[in-house]
């Protein structure tokens, strides 16, 4: 009796595993082959300047804010992300990063969310 049970686990393991492959698609996410929640780290510079918009926006952080705004739904998926927000990023203030720098040909008006960047 005890066989059986193991392979009818065994079974139901591989059944999950080949569903959670087949829901995903390498290259396919927002931010290419990697997940927004590990290019959030990148936006570590930002964290205070993300929680409080008087805050003063570090080189460090507009050069990674620069880097990810080049994809925009990628930049866009990174600020609205589980860790950003398990790190206390307010969006509405994270939104404004990308101005804040200064960044010419960020990508305004893009809709991220209930949130806009401006």
């Amino acid at each position: 009796m005890e066989a059986p049970m193991k392979y009818i686990c065994f079974l139901v393991f591989l059944v999950f595993l080949g569903f959670s492959g087949f829901n995903r698609v390498d290259g396919a996410g927002e931010c290419g082959k990697s997940s927004p929640d590990s290019e959030a780290w990148k936006l570590a510079p930002c964290a205070s300047a993300a929680q409080d918009s008087t805050a003063a926006v570090s080189d460090k952080c507009c050069v990674q804010v620069k880097k990810l705004g080049q994809n925009p739904s990628c930049l866009c998926a990174v600020m609205l992300s589980n860790t950003a927000k398990m790190s206390g990023v307010k969006p509405e203030v994270a939104m404004t990063i990308p101005k804040r720098c200064n960044i010419a040909d960020r990508p305004v008006g893009y809709k991220c969310g209930a949130y806009t960047l401006p």
